[in-house]
């Protein structure tokens, strides 16, 4: 007896339905995907309770009569390809013929629509079986989707918050917005508008309609062209870096991806202008042959696959790295023998015992393969020795070793403290104990402009943020007005803090990661200890910012005070001790 079966055409649905509909901004964007194949210059989107209730996408483009419209449903029907060669030279944002069909498989579904000056057609589906079709007075097409996964509870179950939903339909509707901004968009969440874009005359505009001018104006645009492809760019200064990647968007073909060998050529034009442990904004818009791209390679269109992979990730790299080294001021090294090693004085001031070792060339003061200074090395530390360091930090001599770290010799061995991590241990409880956590009130209370996905995350928490000293209003049109903040983050990049303040709180798991297997990892399971761990990074000691001796023994003294001093709230190490014998052992002594 076979144990092999034909699966009902019912249960393929659903499990083709579970590449396409991940969640309900999924449905979004196939939706919007087909409003804009049709040509539509104004789409609509109505959302209730982040889309689970209901998704309703309204357009002015051309409709379908009765035959097109009750065949749209039908899986691979389609309008936009017809042979093999055609898969090949995509110039649609659709071409699967798969969305309405996997739509309607797991939700109940009404669509209306008309081609221009005739009657239209209403159809309804509900959970794939087509239950009525009859004539209805309709301009362009509306699809309503109800009751998402009400046929597959299983898979309900796994949505997250309504927070949560809403923040991924805003983000693939602004994605849309960006990649095609001579089409209009609205977006209405439980009755409130929540973005309202005319149709655009450039990118440059509708970035602004977005993000703000004075987000746009901090930008440095870029354009490019060969005879493969063009490409226009804009991309963030090196002193406007984020902790999140967030504001990062790619589009090939006026299709919003993801694209590693993209992404990589972007990071690899900051290379040395930035910490690695900071990210750049950046708007990459590609335009190349569609015989040079697949994009039938991911169920979603979410990558793409180059025929010239490294042209492409060539073209993007040589087009930034000019511009973006250009507005840095940065000149590249000209010689190998400029990199020798040289030692001077940190703080030529009398109370300073400091020292620095620093290389000429500036792209790095230690080797990175040294695995002797990295938690990745697994080097075990004993409980006893983590915290030495000599008994008398007001006469403390330290060596400042680039980036945040610095070392203190010990007559036992070596003692290596990443500066900045440690701060942040220290301000990260202080923020959750809320000690020593001053007020400073804004003379000129600053507005800062949101995305409409961050400005309503930070509206729905305005009381715990209050709490940790932030005094934000609702301006209205994704602005908030940041009127009070605590004392050590004044100078603080008010856009960047906003914007990761938003990313925290959408973080509703997070861990960090000890230095061994074994230790009792910190949860930072709660919205309370995710946003003190993100202030905490925005107020402590950057790279560029050396500390004298009386600031580094503060720091010592005041991270012996915490509860935790072995790591920062992220679980990146305080200070490494290495031992006099394991420094025998590297010399093979």
């Amino acid at each position: 007896m076979s144990v092999i079966n034909i699966l009902p055409v019912t249960l393929r649905n659903k499990i083709a339905a579970g590449e396409v509909v991940e969640r309900p901004s999924s449905i979004v964007k196939e939706l919007i995907e087909n409003s804009l194949d049709a040509g539509s210059s104004s789409i609509m989107i109505d959302v209730l309770r982040a889309g689970k209730r209901l998704i309703r996408v309204s357009d002015n483009g051309a409709g379908m009569d009765r035959e097109d419209s009750l065949l749209s449903f039908e899986r691979y029907a389609t309008s936009k390809i017809k042979n093999e060669e055609d898969l090949f030279n995509i110039v649609t944002m659709g071409f699967r013929g798969e969305a309405l069909s996997s739509i309607a498989a797991v939700s109940k579904i009404k669509m209306m629509t008309a081609p221009q000056g005739r009657m239209g057609t209403c159809v309804e589906v509900i959970g794939g079986e087509a239950r009525e079709a009859k004539e209805c007075p309709a301009t362009g097409t509306t699809v309503e989707v109800k009751d998402i996964f009400f046929n597959t509870p299983a898979r309900r179950k796994f949505l997250k918050s309504d927070s949560t939903e809403n923040y991924h339909i805003i983000d693939v509707i602004t994605r849309e917005a960006l990649a095609h901004f001579h089409t209009g968009f609205v977006l209405r969440m439980d009755g409130n508008d929540v973005l309202n874009l005319p149709p655009a005359s450039s990118h440059r505009e509708r970035l602004m309609q977005i993000f703000g001018k004075d987000f746009v104006d901090g930008l440095i645009h870029l354009e490019a062209e060969n005879n493969q492809m063009s490409i226009k760019t804009f991309a963030g200064r090196v002193t406007s870096l984020r902790n999140n990647k967030n504001n990062q968007f790619i589009f090939v073909n006026k299709r919003p991806i993801k694209d590693q060998s993209i992404t990589g050529a972007v990071y690899k034009s900051y290379e040395s202008l930035i910490p690695k442990d900071k990210h750049p904004i950046f708007f990459v818009f590609i335009e190349l042959n569609p015989h040079k791209v697949d994009f039938n390679v991911h169920p979603t269109k979410r990558e793409v696959r180059f025929e010239d992979t490294k042209g492409v990730f060539d073209f993007v790299y040589q087009t930034l790295k000019a511009g973006i080294s250009k507005d840095a001021g940065y000149n590249p090294p000209q010689a190998e023998q400029d990199t020798e090693y040289r030692i001077q004085e940190a703080v030529s001031s009398r109370q300073d015992a400091g020292y620095r070792i620093q290389r000429k060339q500036d792209t790095g003061y230690i080797s990175e393969e040294s695995s002797y200074f990295y938690p990745e090395s697994r080097l075990k530390i004993p409980e006893a020795q983590v915290s030495h360091i000599p008994d008398h930090v007001e006469s403390i001599s330290f060596i400042y070793l680039g980036e945040t770290f610095v070392a203190f010799p010990h007559k036992n061995g070596l003692t290596i403290m990443d500066y900045h991590a440690a701060h942040e241990r220290i301000n990260y409880e202080r923020f959750l104990k809320k000690i020593e956590i001053m007020p400073y009130r804004l003379l000129f209370p600053q507005q800062v402009k949101l995305q409409a996905g961050e400005h309503r995350v930070i509206i729905e928490n305005l009381q715990l943020l209050n709490e940790f000293g932030l005094e934000i209003e609702d301006f209205g049109h994704g602005t908030v007005i940041v009127r009070a903040l605590p004392e050590m983050l004044k100078d603080a990049d008010m856009n960047a803090l906003m914007s990761d303040m938003a990313a925290s709180l959408l973080s509703s798991e997070f861990r960090v990661q000890g230095l061994e297997s074994n230790e009792e990892i910190e949860p930072l399971n709660s919205r309370k200890k995710i946003l003190a761990a993100r202030l905490a990074c925005h107020s402590s000691i950057r790279g560029k910012e050396v500390p004298d001796r009386t600031k580094i023994a503060e720091l010592l003294k005041n991270l012996d005070n915490t509860e935790n001093p072995k790591c920062c709230p992220h679980g990146r190490p305080t200070r490494i001790f290495i031992s006099m014998d394991e420094l025998k052992k590297m010399f093979k002594k």
